[in-house]
């Protein structure tokens, strides 16, 4: 059904796992998990740009409130003529709010090709979106998208700290078998918990550390702003809409992401963690470009309004009544 999304994650996972099998072995369990970090570093690699722009485009958002504000009183009673001048307002500052959601949006079904595709190595269980059970010998004899028999095999018998890569907590016992060719299962339920647990908590840390920094950043521009003293009812119910926003990102969805841990194959958690650490490097290396930008913005406009202001003791000219008629 999402074989479109499916066929390209794992053509990607392939490649770099044909690249890294090269130096360390095919059948490595560093070798794969190299290979989903790398699916990370092409993924984000390719988003870097879209990234910018979104970061950008709040940045502009923000400054539009004070003017999105008077639009909104102004045409409080006309919700077609306010949509009207919103989007004028928007053309003007050079801002689509789609364009924004855009590197959030992609995620999305990446997650959901990975997390399908990684399950799909072993289909003994009944779990979501496999279909019938396999048997053992079957599921080791399967193909599994852009990989091969041989490939699937090599990934079940794969470990990464003696755990197999798409294991997950929660699995069914009975499942464990199709990791171990000759019947002998090597690994037990301690062994994934101990690797799952350890990534899921740095990628929730690190998630919680982007959204904080996200907040202080934009606390910091909102203090710089001045201050509205009489606030409509339609802006206060905005403002503690944004609050609880911020909360949810600062902790239900770090929380909720550890959580899930307990459902995620082992390769599934290597991804969200390279993913936010990539993500929390980023935005640090970001916000500093940022930053300078916004220095030197406002250090030119300093410089224009000086070069145009008259010279001390200097009478101002004085506008030629001609002018213009």
């Amino acid at each position: 059904m999402l074989d479109f999304i499916y066929y390209p994650i794992s053509a990607v996972l392939w490649f770099w796992h044909k690249a890294f099998g090269f130096v360390l072995g095919p059948d490595s369990g560093l070798s794969w998990a190299l290979a989903i970090i790398f699916l990370v570093v092409t993924i984000r690699g390719l988003l870097v740009r879209p990234t910018i722009k979104q970061l950008r485009s709040s940045r502009k958002m923000q400054e539009m409130q004070p003017r999105m504000q008077e639009i909104r009183k102004k045409y409080a009673k006309d919700q077609q003529t306010q949509a009207l001048e919103m989007r004028k307002l928007q053309k003007e500052m050079g801002v689509n709010p789609l364009a924004s959601c855009l590197p959030m949006l992609v995620q999305i079904p990446i997650f959901i090709g990975l997390f399908h595709v990684l399950r799909s190595f072993n289909r003994t269980g009944s779990g979501m979106g496999q279909g019938d059970p396999m048997t053992i010998e079957q599921t080791r004899n399967t193909p599994n998208y852009f990989f091969g028999v041989d490939e699937v095999q090599s990934f079940l018998d794969a470990r990464l700290f003696g755990t197999p890569l798409s294991a997950f907590i929660t699995m069914e016992k009975d499942s464990y078998r199709a990791f171990a060719p000759d019947g002998s299962v090597d690994f037990a339920q301690w062994n994934i918990v101990i690797v799952v647990l350890p990534l899921m908590l740095i990628a929730s840390v690190l998630m919680h550390f982007n959204a904080r920094m996200s907040m202080d950043r934009q606390k910091k521009r909102q203090a710089a702003q001045p201050k509205k003293k009489n606030a409509t009812a339609q802006e206060d119910m905005m403002q503690n809409q944004m609050m609880m926003m911020q909360k949810l990102m600062l902790w239900v969805m770090p929380v909720m992401m550890f959580a899930g841990g307990f459902l995620w194959q082992v390769g599934l958690a290597v991804y969200m963690c390279a993913n936010t650490s990539w993500m929390f490097v980023q935005q640090v290396l970001v916000f500093r470009k940022m930053d300078r930008e916004e220095e030197e913005e406002k250090a030119a406009k300093i410089e224009a309004k000086r070069s145009t202001a008259p010279k001390p003791g200097a009478k101002p000219k004085k506008q030629n009544k001609r002018d213009g008629n």
